[in-house]
């Protein structure tokens, strides 16, 4: 899917209406995601770093999500074999992506999708693929200087839905979503974001900016991370 297809349609928010970009939207000079650095670091993995643009709040201002606990899940899906990601489909917020291997900047952090790819995935190509046993971290933008990106909407997922990854192996990957939470940067906690779940499941993460734009440090206030896990197969 184009970006211009990813992002033409009012998207969707927490209170069900779509929310407006203040006048005079900026790129982000800062680092958004330094407490996302400084935590896989202290977790032993290598970083993220996503710069995200437009200032005005974004989604994902929201506590902490969690799993419900009348919500029932699948059982997990043995872990596959590795092999890289070439799309990731989360019908509930209408995303057909493209996903691209991402290297680490010269700050050791992930390298965010190009900025002026805003409808681009990022994996962590150092790290576990998806599907394989482990942890695999995508990363997306929140927005641009003018627009809603990839994962604007991440915050709205709940737990009990599905997010696809398309890898190269023809195989399709399918997880459910269990957990979805917004940390704030003054309370991240590495372990909570990207500690596993269980040790033997293949999880995924998918993660980007959220709560509001700060416009004295040109970054977020926190970020959404959504878990998921493997619990089936396509091809």
């Amino acid at each position: 899917m184009s970006e211009q297809d990813t992002r033409d349609t009012a998207p969707r928010t927490q209170s069900g209406t779509a929310p407006t970009a203040a006048p005079g939207g900026r790129l982000v000079t800062g680092i958004a995601w330094a407490v996302l650095l400084l935590g896989l670091w202290l977790w032993g993995r290598e970083a993220t770093d996503v710069r995200e643009g437009i200032s005005r709040p974004a989604t994902g201002d929201m506590a902490a999500a969690g799993r419900p606990p009348d919500i029932p899940l699948p059982p997990a899906h043995a872990p596959l074999g590795a092999a890289p990601p070439q799309r990731l489909d989360v019908p509930e917020l209408g995303i057909d992506a493209p996903v691209v291997a991402r290297g680490l900047d010269g700050k050791g952090a992930i390298e965010p999708p190009p900025f002026d790819q805003p409808g681009t995935v990022g994996w962590y190509a150092a790290g576990v693929t998806p599907g394989a046993a482990g942890t695999a971290l995508l990363v997306g933008h929140v927005d641009t200087e003018t627009r809603p990106a990839v994962f604007y909407e991440l915050s709205t997922l709940e737990p009990g839905e599905t997010i696809r990854v398309v890898r190269d192996d023809a195989e399709v990957a399918e997880f459910t979503v269990d957990d979805v939470q917004v940390l704030t940067r003054d309370g991240f906690d590495a372990q909570q974001a990207y500690g596993p779940r269980d040790t033997e499941r293949s999880e995924l993460r998918l993660i980007t900016c959220g709560g509001t734009f700060d416009r004295t440090t040109d970054t977020y206030t926190a970020n959404v991370v959504v878990s998921a896990y493997l619990t089936g197969t396509a091809s």
